[in-house]
């Protein structure tokens, strides 16, 4: 064995690792620019609201609306903030509330999605992702919280932890034992009409080793009331938060399971990774029981599992879905998430399929991987509306 110390190895390849992403970013992004979100064609934006294409151009003909960008061959696209426009204005003449506009209402309360599985690869932070976005694009108000310290979510959305959170700027310094900062110095626009973030980095390791030395100082103290404190702060300004939580269950996951109205278990159709979610359920049901005889409210509207990077020809993942489904019946979404390059390529841009152009893939390849997309986060906002007592529009 040599006599290389591992700890400055592992620093210096840190060192050398974040010093090539940052190069990477300037590549992709000029320094001090911000991500910007794409315009949307006119058929995609129809496909939004629930209106014909056809209504869009009557509008647009009639000076209703916001004004689009008119493109080669009197193709109409617009802005994020357009489509919001156009869901308010529209909200205005309908029949009946929540067509255009489907968030909350008087008496709904705030839903709050954990996104939770503690084995790599199974698809969490890419689900948390498409959730998040794809109901900002509904119309509904949308806080992510990143509380994974490896921040994936966070760099998707166009932050780099360790080079645009120097000075904190994490949940932690929310939730933090000495001196917590109110909630909404830590919330963060994105380039999405109506999702904000709290982006995550190492800091929110922090939680982990501060927790046991207050609960050893402070007698019942209770830990896991904190993120559900801090949501409380600004529960009337979203309609949903989603959590994309770290990949353990540690005080953090635990406080946040215990601020949830919903949790939602990212599951890759693999044996070995089914048997990692046996004894990740088996912990988690242990670690919560304690939890609900300290007093915390460990009722939900609803627990789901979404299969993740599901391929239909490979029939080993056949059998373990229908497996799961045996098992869990309803809890198991009717729809999984397909493994796609589209996914896959449009991550290695920092992006989601809902930001790329589908131009950069095959007209098939990008449809199944939206279809697929869709047809997912559809199920997850019917579940959201039936809490709130509802139907989600057909």
């Amino acid at each position: 064995m040599g006599n290389e110390r591992i700890d400055v190895l592992v620093g210096e390849h840190a060192a050398r690792l974040s010093e090539r992403l940052q190069a990477h970013r300037k590549q992709l992004f000029p320094p001090d620019a911000r991500k910007e979100l794409r315009k949307f064609t006119s058929g995609e934006v129809a496909d939004l609201l629930g209106v014909k294409d056809a209504y869009l151009r009557k509008l647009h003909l009639e000076g209703r609306g916001p004004e689009p960008e008119i493109r080669t061959g009197g193709r109409r696209w617009y802005t994020p903030a357009d489509i919001q426009a156009l869901r308010e204005m529209l909200e205005k003449g309908a029949k009946s509330p929540g067509t255009y506009l489907p968030g909350r209402r008087a008496g709904d309360q705030l839903q709050v999605i954990t996104v939770i599985n503690f084995k790599g690869g199974s698809g969490k932070t890419t689900t948390s992702a498409h959730l998040a976005q794809k109901l900002a694009l509904d119309g509904y108000k949308v806080l992510a919280i990143d509380l994974d310290p490896q921040a994936s979510f966070s760099a998707l959305h166009g932050f780099q932890p360790e080079f645009d959170l120097l000075d904190g700027g994490t949940l932690y310094d929310a939730i933090r034992y000495d001196d917590p900062v109110p909630v909404r110095d830590v919330i963060q626009k994105t380039y999405f009409t109506n999702l904000d973030i709290i982006p995550g980095n190492l800091d929110l390791m922090e939680f982990e080793h501060d927790t046991p030395r207050v609960l050893a100082e402070r007698a019942g103290h209770l830990f896991f009331t904190r993120v559900g404190d801090k949501l409380a702060e600004i529960e009337g300004d979203y309609d949903i938060v989603v959590m994309d939580c770290p990949p353990q269950l540690g005080f953090l996951t635990m406080s946040a399971l215990s601020a949830a109205t919903a949790v939602l278990v990212t599951v890759h159709p693999q044996m070995l990774d089914v048997m990692s979610m046996c004894q990740f359920l088996l912990m988690t049901s242990n670690l919560l029981g304690v939890v609900a005889e300290a007093g915390a409210d460990m009722s939900y509207d609803w627990m789901r599992y979404v299969v993740t990077r599901y391929e239909p020809g490979d029939g080993p993942q056949n059998q373990m879905v229908s497996f799961m489904r045996s098992l869990f019946g309803e809890h198991v979404l009717n729809h999984p998430v397909l493994k796609s390059t589209a996914i896959s390529d449009a991550g290695i841009t920092k992006q989601t399929l809902y930001e790329v152009e589908r131009s950069q893939f095959t007209r098939s390849t990008y449809e199944r991987a939206i279809e697929s997309l869709n047809a997912v986060n559809g199920e997850i906002e019917g579940l959201i509306q039936a809490a709130w007592g509802r139907q989600a529009k057909a």
